[in-house]
């Protein structure tokens, strides 16, 4: 079988696309390739519209299966190429886009999944959504980007301790430390004083040494469904006299400033705490990654909603608990045994690529009282019970290996696949 695979996103322009709109789809197209590789021969194109057809015609004329995953969102997806295309998305809403809009009639997503007979997804509530909106019978499955294999060896390696002792990391890039930054610079414009941060400056390389119990976050700040505000102010407010709490939120952008701005604004608004936040903006090499997993106690997350949330994957992966809220994706692996579970309700919201901003689907809003417990409940077990600490690690392995997995992918994809291809065999009968 040829696999043909795309990210509008590649090895090539991913500096520069950090935080922009589907920059992520490259990064699971990274961590599906070697399951896909167990099933097929993988090629990879840059430019679908010229290559795709050409290397489908060869595969035919050799008698041998092919198809298209175009790792893009449905709207992004070409529906016009002769190759059997499968759009591999992510999705975190309740309900998805069935109407067109924008003159794009793409933007209606059941044109494009009828179009394309089957799709892939990462999480059994987009399944769900897509099958509420296309039928029960719609051929779409679950395959979540196989992360577990890389960062439970990873894991494996790491010492799973409760809280850091003199964990020392060395970031290429820009480091804000509450400790040591004057918050005065940051405060509304017109009573700003202090010494701020020259985002002009090139960053050097900057050590950081963590000790305490940390929490960790890793998210693009200019993404709106990340609910950074609220992780922020229950975590000053919940260790308002707290020293050794500290927030670590690893910032993927592609500008510091950008990325830093609004965040530093809300360290000066939140004042006055002794807990500690860093915000890293800049490149960590693998061990400098896996010194900050190490360093992690727990690690954060407080979205309106996520497709699957590959740091969430990847830090439990590595045996570390989760603070969290149990919705979209996450329902699919997150429970309280590996994580100190955040309430949320449901709120109106817009599809996110829907220039009218129409009120046409849900996301989840954090309880921020239930947020600030969370943190509580998980300092104490961090400071006094290492036994249950050491359970939830444990169990947070196990469930990700069955969540995501390489050998949970290649199972699901192979018999997927071979769903398929049988299907089209009986659909297109040899003459």
């Amino acid at each position: 079988m040829l696999i043909i695979i795309h990210s509008e996103t590649n090895q090539h322009t991913i500096a520069q696309n950090l935080g922009r709109s589907e920059y992520s789809y490259y990064f699971v197209l990274k961590e599906y390739r070697p399951v896909l590789e167990q099933l097929g021969r993988v090629v990879e194109v840059s430019d679908p519209q010229t290559e795709v057809d050409a290397l489908y015609l060869n595969a035919l004329s050799r008698g041998e299966d092919c198809v298209f995953l175009s790792f893009s969102p449905p709207h992004r997806t070409p529906v016009h190429l002769a190759c059997p295309t499968l759009p591999v998305f992510a999705w975190e809403f309740s309900t998805i886009p069935n109407e067109p809009f924008a003159g794009e009639p793409r933007n209606d997503w059941r044109t494009v999944l009828r179009a394309c007979g089957a799709a892939i997804t990462h999480s059994s509530y987009t399944v769900n959504a897509v099958h509420e909106a296309m039928g029960a019978d719609y051929p779409i499955i679950a395959v979540p980007a196989p992360v577990w294999d890389r960062f439970s060896a990873r894991g494996a390696q790491l010492q799973r301790q409760p809280t850091a002792h003199q964990v020392r990391l060395t970031i290429k890039g820009l480091v804000a430390d509450s400790r040591t930054l004057d918050l005065r610079a940051f405060g509304p414009e017109a009573s700003r004083e202090g010494e701020g941060i020259d985002f002009t400056a090139t960053p050097g390389e900057q050590a950081l040494l963590l000790d305490g119990v940390i929490y960790t976050s890793v998210f693009n700040p200019g993404d709106g469904r990340k609910n950074w505000e609220d992780m922020l102010s229950a975590f000053c407010v919940t260790f308002r006299e707290v020293e050794d709490a500290t927030l670590v939120l690893k910032l993927t952008h592609h500008d510091a400033e950008e990325a830093l701005s609004d965040i530093l604004h809300h360290l000066y608004k939140n004042q006055s705490y002794r807990c500690r936040i860093v915000l890293i903006h800049g490149y960590l090499a693998d061990a400098d990654y896996e010194q900050l997993v190490q360093a992690t106690s727990y690690v954060v997350n407080t979205s309106y909603g996520e497709g699957q949330c590959l740091p969430l994957m990847e830090f439990m992966s590595c045996g570390k608990p989760a603070v969290a809220p149990r919705t979209t994706a996450m329902i699919d692996y997150l429970d309280a045994d590996n994580a100190f579970l955040i309430d949320s309700t449901e709120e109106l919201t817009a599809w996110p690529h829907d220039p009218r901003r129409a009120f046409r689907t849900l996301r989840y809003v954090t309880d921020w009282t239930s947020l600030c417990r969370a943190y509580r409940a998980s300092y104490d077990v961090a400071k006094n019970d290492a036994g249950r600490y050491a359970q939830m690690s444990g169990h947070a392995v196990a469930s990700l290996e069955k969540f995501c997995s390489q050998a949970t992918a290649e199972q699901r994809l192979k018999g997927f696949f071979a769903r398929l291809f049988e299907t089209r065999a009986v659909e297109t009968p040899q003459t």
